[in-house]
């Protein structure tokens, strides 16, 4: 039953990007979704490439420091690998966390305790939106944006302030809830000391801080290189704030490998900041295309380790066939060596009795 759910859940995710998509397309037109991409060059792409390892590799060590903090050994070579590998993953297949969930069951097994390795990944991956949300509030009310007045105007509204009040008497309520000794209750708080281990303690907060901020600057300057290329001519003290938000939408979980959600959030703050929709849609797409090929390098740490695997199973086969043998001879030389004694027994026992 809940393999079921899950599978839905994953299809309606699919089904909501798709649909956000093509609600783009009719109202665009596809002339949005391909126009940036023709001013993709050789030098862009080895910018993407660029910036994709930094914030790999720092992304990667946000995910040791992590694993560290829950007591699990986690070297940054692999971790790169892994994450690079998880990177491609999330961008080839629709759903953008089955790279995610790839890298924490490999830790898992190799850690043998599969619980905390699936924990550091969710955790690391909450530590890069917890600076997301903190770096993008500062950001936004430092250099307001166009489009936030129709968000302010959204939230004054009546029906804004009941879903709020809605959600702090649900939010209460599960507090009083798991508050006692149930397995919700033990869970949340088993979790909540996690974080505190990972996330806040001394030895590991100041590394996971930094490398989400190095991370976050990837990212921004990753849009803003789609932004140039898709031809916006804003200056960057405008462009950024409409960054943030195309960023913020990305973690809602209606996508198809990260698309959906990004480009309707793009497209509606470029219009609201007077660059056009069409123009916030052609930056976006450039950004998912420049993303993609960042994550290239997982695709060759898929095919490296296919490979390895192939000659690794090879090997055990070979050795495997080799002990065989080895058996196969040993009981040969056994059966050889009872045989020789009878015979040489045989052959006393005659000349014993011959007179």
């Amino acid at each position: 039953m809940r393999k079921r759910s899950g599978s839905g859940w994953a299809r309606l995710r699919t089904l909501g990007g798709l649909c956000i998509l093509a609600v783009l397309v009719w109202h665009l037109g596809s002339d949005a979704f391909l126009d940036g991409l023709a001013g993709i060059d050789v030098p862009t792409l080895l910018s993407a490439l660029g910036i994709g390892l930094l914030t790999t590799v720092f992304s990667a060590w946000r995910w040791c420091l992590v694993a560290r903090g829950l007591g699990l050994r986690l070297p940054l070579g692999r971790a790169v690998a892994d994450y690079y590998r998880a990177l491609f993953l999330n961008a080839a297949l629709p759903g953008g966390v089955l790279g995610d969930v790839h890298r924490a069951v490999r830790h898992g097994r190799s850690a043998h305790d599969l619980g905390r390795a699936v924990r550091a990944v969710v955790l690391e991956r909450t530590a890069g939106q917890l600076v997301l949300l903190v770096a993008g509030a500062a950001v936004l009310l430092v250099r307001p944006s166009p489009a936030l007045a129709q968000v302010g105007r959204v939230l004054s509204t009546p029906g804004a302030a009941l879903a709020a009040a809605a959600v702090t008497v649900l939010a209460i309520a599960v507090a009083y809830w798991t508050r006692g000794a149930s397995r919700a209750g033990r869970a949340l708080r088993t979790t909540l000391t996690e974080a505190r281990q990972a996330l806040f303690a001394r030895a590991t907060w100041p590394g996971v801080a930094f490398s989400s901020a190095v991370v976050l600057a990837g990212y921004l300057g990753m849009f803003v290189l789609a932004a140039r290329v898709s031809g916006v001519g804003a200056p960057l003290a405008e462009l950024v704030p409409l960054v943030v938000l195309a960023l913020l939408a990305m973690a809602v979980p209606l996508n198809v490998g990260g698309w959906g959600p990004r480009e309707g959030v793009a497209a509606w703050a470029f219009g609201a900041a007077g660059l056009g929709a069409a123009q916030g849609l052609t930056a976006s797409v450039v950004y998912g295309a420049l993303a993609f090929v960042a994550s290239l390098p997982g695709a060759a740490v898929l095919v490296v380790r296919w490979i390895a695997g192939i000659r690794a199973g090879g090997a055990r086969n070979a050795r495997r066939e080799a002990e065989e043998e080895e058996r196969e001879g040993e009981g040969d030389l056994a059966a050889q060596g009872a045989t020789g004694g009878k015979g040489a027994a045989n052959e006393a026992g005659e000349v014993q009795t011959t007179p």
